[in-house]
């Protein structure tokens, strides 16, 4: 079974919000770990759903593309962008992380290679385009991003296999039908967790950092 577009833009909808991108990080404890404040998510994580950035130097990604010149502004492939802020001192803390999620259509391959697309884009500084109402934050970009995989259980068994094997952190949505399936008790997201979701249970195959 193939996945939907519905599912792929109610996920991409949900992440946008601070209590669903909250939801989604506790299945890996390092990323929930670096979330500053849990009484105050709202004012802890900026999410940036499709990102922009503005690059500092030249890029060249392959020898099939011409070079992105320096101070260009480019959609990132990700997601969905995830940056920590103190809710206090009102800065980034330096922790981002990218979401990737399984789009319809899209094979490992193409998955991974949007990963590897981001980190070549990031490498040499960047700018965040935050929204007005975070324009009063550093906009610098830090020097090493943290990426998370989410699929769903229409996902080819080989996307799964590939991401483990390249030890990325992958979240599974899985449905109903296999909630009996033993899981960690913390890798588990009852129905409703996140809202908008309600139709499918969660469980996170948890990973280690690449």
């Amino acid at each position: 079974m193939a996945i939907k577009p519905i599912q792929y833009e109610t996920l991409l909808s949900v992440c946008t919000d601070h209590e669903g991108a909250l939801e989604l990080l506790k299945h890996h404890r390092p990323y929930l770990e670096a979330v500053p404040s849990m009484r105050r998510p709202e004012d802890s994580v900026i999410t940036l759903p499709l990102p922009n950035i503005r690059l500092r130097d030249a890029v060249h990604l392959n020898t099939h593309s011409p070079s992105i010149a320096p101070g260009a502004v480019i959609t990132l492939p990700c997601d969905v962008a995830l940056l920590m802020c103190d809710p206090e001192w009102k800065i980034k803390t330096g922790i981002e992380i990218f979401v990737y999620i399984h789009r319809p259509q899209e094979d490992f391959s193409d998955l991974l290679l949007r990963w590897r697309h981001t980190q070549i884009l990031t490498d040499r500084g960047y700018e965040w385009l935050l929204p007005h109402k975070y324009e009063h934050l550093l906009s610098d970009g830090t020097d090493k991003g943290h990426p998370l995989f989410v699929v769903f259980p229409e996902t080819p068994s080989h996307i799964l296999q590939g991401l483990r094997g390249a030890g990325l952190p992958t979240v599974v949505l899985t449905s109903e039908a296999e909630e009996s399936d033993p899981v960690e008790p913390e890798s588990t997201l009852e129905i409703g967790d996140i809202p908008g979701l309600d139709d499918i249970d969660t469980s996170a195959l948890e990973l280690p950092d690449e």
